[in-house]
């Protein structure tokens, strides 16, 4: 490539570190793709850290070492947490929302990728801490925010099906009761999909019971792997007890009231909690 001038280069290693994030990036690779000197480099990545901090684009970390480097961490702070939870819940309350039988139409949203990519920024801070090696969820529209999340962390996403698909090749399934029907159901993931001993994110569009979510934390134990977090867009207010206990919703509905044509949603009380309570100390939303 030959010399780069620091304009072009600040912009070319943020766009790296943009499409990959949370991959580790040697100052070596940036220095040979750029004909410039190691120093010069880390000048350039303190100028973006700079930036990223004051504009809270998400934040640039650095790790010492002869196997360290740099790597870009999506990420939002409280408030922004709030703005896209908010922004969420006035689009669910529209009245134009309602269909016959007091359903919330929501499949543009989660077919959004605007709505969906802020979705996972958020699912990715709120679950910064745990790391996981993959993100689960089941077929067919908690596709989209696990997808989003899973490119956030930038894991795979593995996805349980309804019926098993001869493609996958071998799989394990597991029948499991719907949380709301009590309903035997079942689902399937291909043996691969998985690894033995995976930190696995689980992410869904919408809760009720908590079935779903507790059929996949038992398909998880299945595979000889850990359920490091549970996420979910929407959550509904009852029942209280939900057959899962630990997991995070974006959206709480409280109901629909067709009097008035429109959903009753409020954001979750963590999202509340995280604005009222302020910044921590390291950035990241309070637990």
């Amino acid at each position: 490539m030959g010399k780069v001038p620091r304009s072009g280069r600040l912009v070319a290693i943020t766009k790296e570190l943009i499409d990959h994030p949370h991959s580790l990036i040697s100052l070596g690779r940036f220095s040979e793709a750029f004909d410039a000197a190691k120093s010069s480099i880390s000048e350039d990545i303190a100028i973006i850290k700079r930036a990223f901090e004051d504009l809270r684009l998400g934040k640039i970390e650095t790790v010492a070492g002869a196997g360290g480097g740099v790597r870009f961490i999506p990420y939002l702070w409280e408030n922004e947490v709030a703005e896209v939870v908010r922004g969420f819940c006035e689009e669910l309350a529209s009245p134009k929302r309602i269909l016959p039988g007091g359903f919330v139409y929501m499949t543009d949203l989660l077919f959004s990728p605007f709505h969906m990519t802020r979705a996972g920024r958020v699912f990715a801070s709120k679950f910064a801490d745990v790391m996981p090696d993959c993100v689960l969820t089941v077929e067919t529209k908690g596709i989209p925010p696990a997808f989003m999340t899973a490119a956030a962390f930038n894991v795979p996403l593995a996805i349980a099906r309804r019926d098993g698909q001869v493609t996958e090749g071998p799989i394990v399934s597991i029948n499991y009761v719907s949380g709301s029907t009590r309903r035997l159901q079942s689902m399937s993931l291909a043996r691969r999909a998985i690894p033995v001993g995976a930190r696995v994110l689980i992410i869904d569009d919408f809760m009720k019971g908590g079935g779903s979510a507790k059929g996949l934390t038992d398909l998880v134990r299945e595979f000889g792997a850990e359920t490091v977090g549970i996420g979910v867009l929407i959550a509904t207010a009852e029942p209280r007890e939900k057959l899962v206990s630990d997991f995070v919703s974006l959206v709480v509905l409280e109901g629909v009231d067709e009097e008035a044509k429109r959903a009753i949603v409020r954001p979750s009380q963590w999202v509340l909690d995280g604005v009222r309570d302020g910044q921590s100390k390291d950035g990241r939303p309070r637990e």
